[in-house]
């Protein structure tokens, strides 16, 4: 079985003319400058056609999703142009939403499990940077793609998570950040059980007397606030979930979204400010996976350390505390293996005073632990071993589904490396991309 690990970023091309021999009449007078006016052959420039020159990638994508049950086909969305599609492993790609969607950004692509025909988009880039580009909302295809129709959360504007019920393709949540410089009623968890006709807002969040204690004070809000980014749908009951905010910590649902309680128990907050560590508003998970093979057990990386959950335990146990002191266990990407609910593999970050951000010493590395956390092992053949000041985002790592599987990271520089054989035998096989923000997996038979 082969692998095709798509970093999907892109950038406006360059359509450029070729150089055209233009033929040049004089007129009957010349200008004031003493130049003379061009007349253009019409039927000489009717056999010219714009073509495109490149370049075939750039830009910025952190929407990608593979197909269950179709190995050759994936989607990517971009931040500024629309939704992509390919049906042939990567070999070529192509626009599926121009001319039918009203915005070129998409911040995230759900696909149904059930009916893998049945797609959903959420619109606006979530990524806060110094510019950024707003949706519309939510549009769906029941086509795979070819045609799409306008399903609402129109002041959405940021979409940073789509999930499909894997059993009914009609049930879909959504996760929206609403605007990004200011307070909006659109904003939160939204879910549809009709396919997307109508939507309600999951009430009893919006409404806990917490909810404006975690979003901070008006001030605080987002680029420097809380970011919902994580929604998991527990796979044995759709009415099960679990969502983490950057800014809010973790939350649990039994019962579709009418009531929830907090998961934040043996989660650690920043000490030194004297955050209260009962408070949600101080926790700030930056991504978290559930166990294919085991639901009942849950990974979260997060700004304070590395995290297990085993239920029906409510207590989350800090296995980062076995990574080495000089590394430490701050980090954003997690990565769990499919077949194996005690392996997971994390990318530290520099955990010092500043908080850089960047590859502990610029020596980057991945970390395994193959026991469910009591222990991990340094994985960094290959990487480089000086001047590696890399940053690897929570949704750039990512691992396939072979028997002798690969990981796959994206980094800050524009790079993209592939961990052969489980991480133990890292190398580049892409340079000079923009920054990298998402890495997806898809098997190809």
């Amino acid at each position: 079985m082969s692998r095709f690990a798509a970093s999907l970023v892109t950038a406006g091309a360059a359509l450029l003319g070729a150089a055209l021999p233009l033929q040049a009449q004089r007129g009957p007078s010349a200008t004031a400058s003493g130049l003379r006016p061009v007349v253009l052959d019409s039927a000489l420039l009717s056999g010219y056609r714009w073509r495109n020159l490149g370049p075939d990638r750039g830009g910025r994508s952190i929407a990608v999703t593979g197909v269950r049950g179709r190995p050759q086909e994936a989607y990517f969305g971009a931040v500024g142009g629309g939704l992509w599609k390919t049906t042939d492993g990567g070999e070529t790609w192509a626009p599926v939403t121009d001319g039918q969607i009203t915005s070129a950004s998409v911040g995230a692509v759900g696909v149904s499990e059930s009916n893998p025909d049945v797609v959903y988009i959420g619109t606006g880039e979530c990524e806060i940077r110094g510019n950024i580009m707003p949706g519309d909302g939510i549009y769906k295809s029941c086509e795979a793609g070819k045609t799409w129709v306008h399903l609402g959360l129109r002041q959405t504007q940021q979409i940073p998570n789509v999930a499909v019920d894997p059993r009914n393709p009609n049930v879909v949540f959504v996760a929206a950040l609403g605007h990004p410089y200011g307070p909006n009623p659109e904003r939160g968890i939204f879910r549809s059980t009709d396919g997307g006709t109508t939507w309600e807002p999951f009430s009893t969040l919006h409404d806990d007397p917490q909810f404006r204690e975690w979003m901070g004070t008006v001030q605080d809000g987002t680029p420097d606030g809380p970011k919902l980014h994580s929604i998991i749908v527990e796979p044995r009951a759709g009415k099960h979930l679990y969502i983490g905010m950057s800014g809010g910590g973790v939350h649990e649902t039994t019962d579709g979204g009418r009531s929830w309680k907090t998961l934040i128990q043996g989660m650690d907050v920043v000490e030194g400010f004297g955050f209260d560590p009962a408070k949600p508003t101080f926790h700030d998970p930056h991504c978290m996976r559930i166990c294919a093979t085991n639901p009942d057990r849950l990974y979260q990386q997060n700004h304070c350390g590395i995290y297990r959950l085993d239920r029906p335990s409510d207590t989350w146990l800090r296995i980062g505390r076995s990574m080495p002191k000089t590394v430490g266990d701050i980090g954003f990407p997690l990565v769990l293996h499919p077949r194996n609910d005690e392996v997971a593999w994390v990318f530290p970050m520099d955990g010092t005073q500043v908080w850089p951000r960047t590859s502990p010493g610029g020596k980057p590395a991945a970390y395994v632990t193959r026991n469910a956390g009591k222990t991990w092992q340094r994985l960094d053949a290959g990487l480089p071993k000086s001047q590696g000041w890399w940053t690897v985002k929570r949704q750039c790592m990512a691992a396939d589904a072979c028997d002798s599987l690969a990981l796959y990271l994206g980094n800050s520089q524009g790079e993209l490396w592939i961990g052969r054989d489980e991480g133990r035998r890292w190398s580049c096989i892409a340079r000079h991309l923009p920054e990298i923000y998402a890495v997806e997996t898809a098997a190809l038979s």
